[in-house]
């Protein structure tokens, strides 16, 4: 894939304007932080299962919470699921 800038993805309206590639789209810092709650909640999913058992079903809710919660705050809050169809 080539990291060069074709004029059909500049804006017609105004040239100056910063434009958006793969390469300048986040910084590094903003990911790992990302990464690292959405590990964070993954596991913690995880870890709650240790709790489950047949007269309890509350691990297994907080379970089910935590692993959407993994997927769906990068995909909606973070806007990061919208960025593949650009480029």
């Amino acid at each position: 894939m080539s990291s060069q800038i074709n004029p059909s993805s500049r804006d017609t309206a105004s040239n100056q304007e910063h434009v958006r590639t793969p390469q300048n789209e986040n910084k590094l810092a903003g990911s790992v932080i990302l990464f690292v709650i959405c590990f964070a909640l993954f596991l913690g999913a995880i870890y709650s299962l240790s709790f489950l058992s047949l007269g309890n079903p509350w691990p297994m809710a907080v379970c089910l919470v935590l692993f959407a919660l993994a997927f769906w705050l990068p995909q909606t809050i973070f806007g990061r699921s919208d960025s593949a169809g650009e480029h």
